[in-house]
């Protein structure tokens, strides 16, 4: 992708955006892009102090939203929050990995440490774990014609166009199987449960 230069488009919302990622539309990883791409650099440049490696981080913010658009939900907050905060932990993933790879110049660790850690805590562990679990059930009991659109959407990084062409059938037939699929699975994973009852507490 190409820089959009130093203005941003207006934010897209966030709901219709999503549904047009799922459903492999182009246009709206564009407007994501275009919209909160100079945001994205920003937070991944404060981090890592390196525009070019800014540049890399924000590359693999917007392929991972692309490859797994559902992984953002509107519901939970913005898709500018989501963005800003998987900008920080991609940006400090490369900082580590840095750090690693410079035996020479024998880095600090104490500097690495002081590195805010933008990773979930205990409970969201806990309920991310739980929705993982969720999902695979869910995924499990799909019928097969879907599991595999589903499949090949989300886990295997392809359109619905694409996943037409791979499982031969009409691009319109992909394209009802996956609604129905993701239909299916919102149902199932709308209400997920709470660990701090499940706990008792």
């Amino acid at each position: 992708m190409e820089s959009t230069g130093g203005t941003s488009a207006p934010p897209p919302a966030d709901a219709e955006v999503h549904r047009r990622l799922v459903y492999g539309d182009e246009s709206a990883l564009a407007e994501v892009y275009a919209a909160y791409g100079g945001l994205v650099r920003r937070v991944a440049v404060r981090v890592t102090r390196s525009p070019a490696a800014a540049e890399d981080v924000a590359q693999e913010v917007f392929a991972y939203l692309w490859s797994r658009p559902y992984t953002f939900d509107a519901n939970r907050g913005s898709l500018r929050t989501w963005l800003s905060v998987l900008a920080h932990r991609r940006a400090v993933d490369w900082v580590r990995s840095e750090a690693r790879h410079r035996k020479d110049a024998g880095a600090d660790d104490s500097a690495l440490q002081a590195i805010p850690d933008a990773g979930p805590g205990p409970d969201e562990t806990v309920v991310d774990r739980e929705r993982s679990l969720l999902l695979h059930t869910a995924l499990a009991e799909l019928p097969q014609p879907q599991r595999e659109v589903v499949h090949l959407a989300y886990f295997a990084g392809r359109t619905y166009r694409q996943a037409a062409v791979e499982l031969g059938i009409p691009e319109g037939t992909a394209k009802t199987r996956l609604r129905s699929a993701l239909r299916s699975l919102a149902e199932t994973l709308a209400d997920p449960p709470d660990p701090a009852l499940e706990r008792g507490a």
